[in-house]
């Protein structure tokens, strides 16, 4: 994801990935980590240096999880954590890549599946077995069953529509992606790019995913015809375009699942129940992957902060911070979510090594296809 997801939350924090729901998430399961033949072991709890570690991430990373961060990690382990915001997920890790074996930090957080194969190729991370791995599904785990990276949280990008204009106009949303191409629905979808847009990229997939390398073009065809606006960014798509977050004209948009919960927390005024919807059959999922930075100068600190990311106390922070699920299953969700977020029963799916297979010429056809 170009993380040009702007994750950010309705008026002042950032809507993140999804309200996906506790079930294991409908990926195709590989090889555990547990299974496959580990490199290192778990030994980061083992005494590490004090001093200070970087973790490297996106740009709407939650700053309210520093507190978590500087006091409990630092309390417990002597290591003090600084932050280093390095933009969106794409040149996050194309920054990666360019210094791979000679970090800017010592642990990177917030490379999803979209882009994890890129930074696995160039081996970017240490491979390490996380303590708390074993509470992660199985699927999950599957996609870097060699501790390539550690599974942190996942979501799922959707189409979002505005309840409220749809009542007043007497008119269905939208029930699927076909529907979004249909006559009565002309003019109202807006979509963010995906070469500068990580929904819009998972959005793009998801209709790969649906129609095949041999319908998804004449479907973006389609959607042309019918009037899509393409815009660059989340934020430029949800706080301007749509009717609800940006008082626009589009009363459809590309967000996340977890939208809906986040239009109830941080509302002004109040209100008690989301006017917006995620429509469930146009989800792609979403995860978000932590890993050691190849070329730490501090190893056993950087495996015991990935260790604390997957830890109970940091994933129960996910869902109110970042609007992402904790990839530990065991966790409460907040009310917010299971009263306003529905659960896609079937979310697209792609594996990594497929989408970094095909990413640059998927991205030119589009461009091709919708732009010129």
């Amino acid at each position: 994801m170009n993380r040009a997801r702007t994750i950010a939350a309705l008026g002042a924090a950032a809507i993140v990935l999804a309200a996906c729901g506790n079930d294991a998430p409908d990926t195709t399961p590989g090889t555990t980590a547990a299974s496959a033949p580990a490199t290192t072991t778990n030994t980061s709890t083992a005494a590490a240096s004090t001093g200070t570690i970087t973790l490297v991430t996106y740009d709407s990373w939650a700053d309210d999880l520093n507190k978590v961060l500087l006091t409990e990690f630092t309390a417990s382990t002597g290591v003090k954590v600084k932050v280093l915001k390095a933009g969106d997920t794409g040149t996050m890790v194309s920054k990666a890549v360019l210094t791979a074996g000679k970090p800017e930090g010592d642990v990177m957080f917030g490379v999803d599946n979209t882009f994890l194969s890129k930074a696995v190729d160039a081996k970017v991370f240490e491979s390490y077995i996380a303590n708390g791995l074993s509470d992660v599904p199985a699927a999950l785990r599957g996609l870097v069953p060699h501790g390539e990276a550690t599974p942190i949280d996942y979501g799922d990008v959707c189409i979002n529509v505005d309840l409220k204009w749809f009542a007043a106009k007497k008119l269905s949303p939208p029930a699927d992606l076909d529907a979004l191409a249909a006559p009565a629905y002309k003019g109202l979808l807006v979509v963010e790019n995906p070469a500068s847009s990580s929904p819009g990229l998972a959005f793009m997939l998801a209709t790969i995913v649906k129609y095949g390398e041999n319908g998804w073009v004449d479907y973006w065809k389609r959607l042309r015809a019918n009037g899509v606006d393409v815009v660059d960014t989340w934020d430029d798509a949800y706080y301007t375009a749509f009717t609800t977050g940006g008082k626009g004209d589009k009363p459809i948009v590309v967000s996340y699942a977890s939208s809906p919960p986040a239009e109830v927390v941080f509302a002004d005024p109040k209100i008690d129940k989301a006017t917006t919807a995620s429509v469930d059959s146009t989800c792609f999922r979403q995860v978000e992957f932590a890993g050691v930075l190849r070329g730490t100068e501090h190893l056993a600190a950087a495996r015991q902060l990935v260790d604390f990311l997957l830890s109970a106390r940091f994933q129960q922070e996910l869902p109110l911070n970042l609007f992402v699920y904790p990839v530990n299953d065991r966790i409460a969700l907040p009310k917010v979510f299971t009263d306003n977020a529905t659960v896609p029963a079937h979310p697209a799916t792609m594996d990594p090594a497929t989408i970094a297979a095909n990413r640059e010429a998927w991205l030119k056809t589009w461009t091709d296809t919708v732009l010129r």
